[in-house]
């Protein structure tokens, strides 16, 4: 019987996935990875209940389960790119750097080295393991395929992997988990960062970078308000500006740009014209069972919660030009664009530049 670690993070998914292996005549485990601890007496992450859910899960599903931590590892290797990150000024992702440096590289190597066939997570793509290569699948169901998250996972750490929840709609997924009755079938999706948590993201950014509040200029150069520090706003932003008394009647005020050198944030109202571009370069680029040709025509998404977009790409000094066969609204540097053909999830890079 081959042996699968199940990454378990007390959610319905990973719930699900280790109940469909077991079916499947796997001898299942699961194995819980703390990645952040909390110091503060608020408490930002929910380790505790989550570790808690584990265990009930793991309970009715009759499997063993433990836990691990990697905090020094995620802070070294996720946690000091977030603050490098935001203290130039871009915005990052770090959930998509946590799978490449935590859950396909430290717990996966654990986990083998615990004698395991195969690691397993509760993640939305599949994997096409043939001719020697290692692929990228998108979801069945598009609207939770979670390829954009993966798309830096090398393709070395996508052996032995297996991703139950390929073929299934998230529906399915809860109908499974409320039939089968897990303690997890009726909890909320997690959203957002795991170390922020429920708390206001400027405080907490705020304990480990100082702030430099400045101006906020508009693009024809008048001055109409302050700005708390350039790390707390984004590309196309329209909340926290504090400009709603100069709204008018031509629509809110939004982020167009970033001037990190003179600490200014400029901001546009009710024309959002400058917020398109018509191409970006990205870096770092990691391709996933694929060897690219250029020019390359495939498709990109910028952001994880938007359509594949028709693109170009062209070899340039570091990466990739990614020109858009239509103008792209508030792409922004320090996320990822993530390349595409019909069935597979190509790979991906950092965007480091934005063309108007």
């Amino acid at each position: 019987m081959k042996t699968v670690i199940v990454g378990m993070s007390g959610g319905v998914d990973s719930s699900v996935a280790a109940y469909l292996l077991k079916e499947q005549g796997y001898n299942v485990i699961g194995l819980y990875m703390m990645n952040w601890e909390e110091t503060s007496p608020e408490g930002a992450c929910s380790a505790d209940a989550d570790f808690a859910d584990v265990r009930r899960v793991c309970a009715a599903l009759e499997i063993p389960y433990y836990s691990v931590n990697f905090a020094a590892e995620y802070s070294e290797r996720v946690f000091s790119y977030f603050l490098k990150e935001y203290s130039a000024g871009r915005t990052p992702n770090p959930d998509v750097l946590c799978n490449r440096e935590i859950k396909f590289g430290p717990f996966r190597e654990y986990a083998l080295n615990l004698g395991a066939d195969f690691i397993a997570t509760g993640h939305y793509c599949g994997i096409d393991h043939s001719d020697g290569r290692h692929r990228l699948k998108k979801a069945l169901d598009t609207d939770k395929d979670q390829t954009y998250f993966l798309n830096q996972v090398r393709e070395y750490q996508l052996n032995n992997v297996l991703f139950p929840l390929a073929d299934m709609p998230k529906r399915e997924v809860r109908a499974i988990a409320e039939r089968t009755g897990l303690a997890t079938a009726k909890k909320k999706d997690s959203t957002g960062i795991c170390f922020i948590g429920e708390r206001n993201f400027r405080k907490f950014l705020s304990e480990y970078l100082p702030a430099r509040p400045g101006k906020i200029i508009s693009l024809e150069g008048e001055t109409v308000g302050d700005h708390a520090g350039l790390m707390y706003y984004t590309i196309g932003q329209r909340r926290g500006l504090d400009l709603g008394g100069k709204s008018g009647e031509d629509g809110r005020w939004f982020v167009v740009r970033k001037d990190l050198e003179n600490n200014v944030l400029y901001v546009s109202h009710g024309d959002e014209s400058p917020l398109y571009s018509r191409a970006c370069k990205a870096e770092n680029l990691n391709w996933i069972g694929y060897i690219p040709t250029f020019p390359l025509k495939c498709r990109a998404k910028f952001r994880y919660r938007q359509g594949e977009q028709e693109v170009l790409l062209k070899p340039t000094n570091g990466g990739v030009i990614v020109e858009f066969a239509t103008l792209q609204r508030a792409v922004t540097e320090g996320q990822y664009a993530v390349f595409y053909d019909e069935d597979f999830c190509l790979g991906g890079g950092v965007i480091t530049e934005v063309y108007y």
